[in-house]
């Protein structure tokens, strides 16, 4: 969920990394929405020791999916996550807090666009905060 939530990232594609695509604070997207041959995620320091320590301590070979779960459960997840704080959440809910709070704390909404939630274009991302 810190992965959605922090670094904007789209469910299937927290539920496609591997190790291997870990790299600090860089998470690489292979094959990603967008098209294009990877994409490239930036999250923070903290959710990477988390995410390291995770991979260490479960034992998770560099080719495996670090969440081998399916869409439908992780989607389960994050509802009973938002039912447990009183909340109708959903996970593209999270992704849109990623970039709200990026927003909130001054971050230009053209990063907020192209790094953060990873938009081809701008208009997307006005769009997506007026709905």
């Amino acid at each position: 969920m810190e992965l959605m939530a922090k670094g904007g990232m789209r469910i299937g594609e927290v539920l496609k990394i591997r190790p291997v695509d870990v790299k600090d604070r860089k998470i690489t997207l292979p094959d990603p929405k967008s098209g294009l041959e990877t994409e490239i995620v930036y999250i923070p320091q903290k959710i990477a020791d988390r995410l390291r320590e995770y991979i260490q301590d479960k034992g998770i070979g560099p080719e495996k999916r670090i969440f081998p779960i399916t869409y439908n459960a992780a989607r389960i997840m994050v509802k009973k996550a938002g039912q447990s704080a009183g909340v109708n959440l959903r996970p593209h809910d999270l992704r849109r807090h990623a970039a709200t709070h990026a927003s909130r704390s001054g971050t230009p909404i053209e990063i907020v666009s192209k790094v953060i939630l990873r938009h081809a274009h701008l208009a997307t991302a006005i769009v997506g905060t007026v709905n």
